[in-house]
C-alpha cells in the first residue's frame, strides 16, 4: 500500500459532513453496544428468569454461555454483511444491523419467563441473543471501515478511535440505565428490578433504534466505495478473494493471531469478567458493582481517543502491545488486590483460614452440568465441591489415593464428607445436607401446614456453618469496600482496554484492500472478539469451578495476551503511514 503523501495538511480540521458522519455511526454503534452488553449486566437476573430449573452454579455457567451464544455467531454475521458491505455498499448494510439489533432486544424485554412457558423460554432467549450476534457481526467492520474511508490519512486513528469508545460507552450507558432503574432512590429497588423491572431496559431499544435509523439515514455512501462502483473495482467475490488467495489470507491469520486475539481478552476481562468477578466471586452486591464499574470507565473512556490519536503520531503496533504486555504481568496482581480491596473479609479469611478439599481426582467431576441431570452426590469429591461453589469459596485441591473419602481441611478443623457408596435415598439426601449446614451453614426454615399434595414443612432454626465461624463472609461488607481503591483498579483494568483497542480499527483498517476490506476485518475480529473474549466469562467461571481456584480463570486471558505479544511483536506489520483509498 502507499504511504501517506507529504504534503498532507498536518492541521486538519473535521468538516460538518465527517463530523455527521462520526456521530451518526457511533452514536448507532452505541446503541448496538447498549442492546447486545443490557444481558451481560443481567446475567444473574437472567438466570433466575430463564434457567431456574438448573443447579445454581450450572445455571449462572448456562446464563453466561447464553449471553456467550450471541458472541458465537458474531463470525457468520461478520460474514453475511461483510459480503453485502463489499458488494452493495457501506451504508446499506450497517442501517439493517441497526435495526435487527434494536428489534431483537426489544423483543427480550417482552419474552416470557421458565415459570412462564418452561424450557421454551430460554430457547426464545438463545435465538434473539443469536440474531444480536448477527447484527453486531456486521456492524463494527461497517462502521470502522465507513469512518476510515472518511477519514484524512493523518487523522484515521483519531478518528476511528470514536467507533472504539462505543463499545465502552454502550456498556457505561446500559449501567447507567440498569443503576438507575433498580436504585430504591431513582427506580423501582432491588427487588421489583429482579421481579419484572429488568425488563425496562431491554424496551428503551425501541426509541433508542428510532433515533439510530434517523441519523443513519442521514448519510452518503463511503466516498471510497462510490469510487470504487463506479470504476467498477469493487469486488466480485470478497469471500474468496479475502480467504481463498494466500496473500489475504495470510494477513488476516497474522491480523488475528498477532493482534485481535489479544485484545479481545484484554477488553473482555477488563470490562466484563471484572465486574462478574466483583459480584459473583467477591460478593459485591450488583448495584454497588455497577456504581464502582461506570466510575472507572467514565474515567478511562477519554483514551480511547488519546491513544487513537497517539497511534497517528507513534504507530498502531507499539501501544498494541504495551497493552498486551503489561495486561500479561498485571493481571493476577490486580485481581488479588481487587479481592483485598472490595471484601477485606473474605482476604482476611483466605490468608488465616485457608480450605482445602484431600480428594481422589478421579472422582472429582468439573461441576459443569447443562442439561440439569447431575445431582453432583454420586462421589464424596463431588459432595464437598458442590457446596463449596455455591459457597463460591476458594480452596486447594490436594490429591489422594484411590478409596479415599474426600475430606475438607478449614483453617485446623477436618470435615469429612458422607460416602454414597454407605448411604442412600432419603439418607443420603439428610447426609448430604448436613454435610453441606455444617461447612457453608442453612437459612432458618419456617413451619408450613400440609397443603393438598405438600407435605407440612417442620420449622428449623439457621444453622451457622465453619466457613462463617472462621470469618469466610457471604456477602461483602458494603462499609469495609475501599471504593476509591476498587475503582482505581478498574481503572487501571480499563485502561488497558483503551491501549489495545483505541487504535486496532485504524489498523484493520489499514491492513486490507478496499475491495474487500469490510469482509477481511470483519471476520478475524468477530472470531477474536466473538468467541475468545465472548466466551472468556463462561469459560473462566467454568475452570474457576473446576479447580476452585477464584484466580484460576485469570490464565485464559493472559496465555492468549502472551501469545499475540509474542506473534505480534515478530509478524505485524506499522500500518499507521498507510493511504487506504
Amino acid at each position: 500500500m502507499a504511504t501517506i503523501p507529504s504534503d498532507l495538511p498536518k492541521h486538519h480540521v473535521a468538516t460538518q459532513s465527517e463530523k455527521l458522519t462520526i456521530a451518526a455511526s457511533s452514536l448507532g454503534t452505541v446503541f448496538e453496544w447498549y442492546d447486545f452488553y443490557l444481558y451481560g449486566l443481567l446475567t444473574a437476573i437472567i438466570a433466575a428468569q430463564f434457567l431456574s430449573g438448573l443447579n445454581q452454579t450450572t445455571a449462572f455457567i448456562m446464563a453466561l454461555l447464553v449471553f456467550a451464544a450471541g458472541f458465537i455467531v458474531r463470525p457468520f454475521g461478520a460474514l453475511v454483511f461483510g459480503r453485502i458491505g463489499d458488494l452493495v455498499g457501506r451504508r446499506y448494510t450497517f442501517i439493517i444491523t441497526l435495526l435487527v439489533m434494536g428489534l431483537s432486544t426489544f423483543l427480550v424485554g417482552c419474552l416470557p419467563t421458565y415459570k412462564t412457558v418452561g424450557v421454551a423460554a430460554p430457547i426464545m432467549l438463545v435465538a434473539l441473543r443469536m440474531c444480536q450476534g448477527l447484527a453486531l457481526g456486521g456492524e463494527y467492520g461497517g462502521a470502522a471501515t465507513y469512518v476510515a474511508e472518511h477519514a484524512p490519512n493523518n487523522k484515521r486513528g483519531l478518528y476511528t478511535s470514536w467507533i472504539q469508545i462505543t463499545a465502552t460507552a454502550g456498556l457505561a450507558m446500559a449501567l447507567l440505565i440498569v443503576i438507575t432503574v433498580r436504585s430504591p432512590v431513582t427506580g423501582i429497588g432491588e427487588d421489583a428490578f429482579k421481579e419484572w423491572g429488568w425488563r425496562i431496559p431491554y424496551l428503551l431499544s425501541g426509541p433508542f433504534l428510532a433515533v439510530g435509523l434517523w441519523l443513519r439515514l442521514k448519510l452518503h455512501e463511503s466516498p471510497v466505495f462510490q469510487k470504487m462502483k463506479d470504476e467498477g473495482t469493487s469486488s466480485k467475490a470478497p469471500l474468496t478473494e479475502a480467504f481463498g488467495k494466500w496473500p489475504n489470507l495470510r494477513i488476516v491469520l497474522i491480523a488475528f493471531f498477532g493482534a485481535i486475539a489479544g485484545q479481545a481478552v484484554v477488553w473482555y476481562t477488563g470490562q466484563l469478567y471484572a465486574m462478574f468477578f466483583l459480584e459473583k466471586m467477591l460478593k459485591v452486591d450488583g448495584l454497588t458493582a455497577n456504581s464502582l464499574i461506570i466510575i472507572a470507565l467514565l474515567l478511562a473512556t477519554p483514551f480511547f481517543l488519546f491513544f487513537g490519536w497517539l497511534s497517528d503520531k507513534i504507530g498502531r503496533k507499539p501501544i498494541i502491545m504495551t497493552g498486551c504486555a503489561l495486561a500479561v504481568v498485571s493481571l493476577f496482581p490486580v485481581f488479588h488486590a481487587l479481592t483485598n480491596a472490595a471484601n477485606p473479609a473474605l482476604a482476611r479469611a483466605q490468608a488465616s483460614a485457608p480450605v482445602t478439599l484431600n480428594a481422589n481426582p478421579a472422582e472429582c467431576s468439573s461441576q459443569f452440568d447443562p442439561v440439569g441431570a447431575n445431582k453432583f452426590d454420586t462421589t464424596s469429591c463431588d459432595i464437598v465441591k458442590n457446596a463449596l461453589a455455591k459457597a463460591g469459596v476458594n480452596y486447594e485441591n490436594i490429591a489422594a489415593a484411590p478409596g479415599t473419602i474426600a475430606s475438607l481441611t478449614i483453617g485446623t478443623n477436618i470435615f469429612v464428607a458422607p460416602d454414597p457408596a454407605k448411604v442412600s435415598g432419603d439418607d443420603k439426601k439428610k447426609a448430604i445436607a448436613a454435610f453441606s449446614a455444617q461447612v457453608v451453614g442453612a437459612p432458618e426454615v419456617k413451619a408450613k401446614p400440609a397443603e393438598g399434595d405438600k407435605p407440612a414443612v417442620e420449622a428449623k432454626p439457621a444453622v451457622v456453618g465453619e466457613l462463617s465461624k472462621v470469618g469466610y463472609p457471604t456477602k461483602a461488607n458494603p462499609d469495609e469496600i475501599n471504593r476509591p481503591l476498587v475503582v482505581a483498579l478498574l481503572f487501571y483494568l480499563v485502561f488497558l482496554v483503551t491501549m489495545v483497542y483505541g487504535p486496532i480499527a485504524a489498523m484493520l483498517v489499514e491492513l486490507f484492500p478496499s475491495r474487500i476490506r469490510y469482509t477481511s476485518m470483519s471476520l478475524p475480529y468477530h472470531v477474536g472478539n466473538g468467541w475468545l473474549g465472548g466466551l472468556l466469562p463462561a469459560i473462566g467461571f467454568a475452570m474457576v469451578a473446576a479447580k476452585g481456584n477464584i484466580y484460576y480463570g485469570l490464565w485464559y486471558p493472559v496465555i492468549v495476551a502472551g501469545i499475540t505479544l509474542v506473534l505480534g511483536l515478530l509478524l505485524l506489520p506499522e500500518t499507521f503511514k498507510r493511504t487506504i483509498d
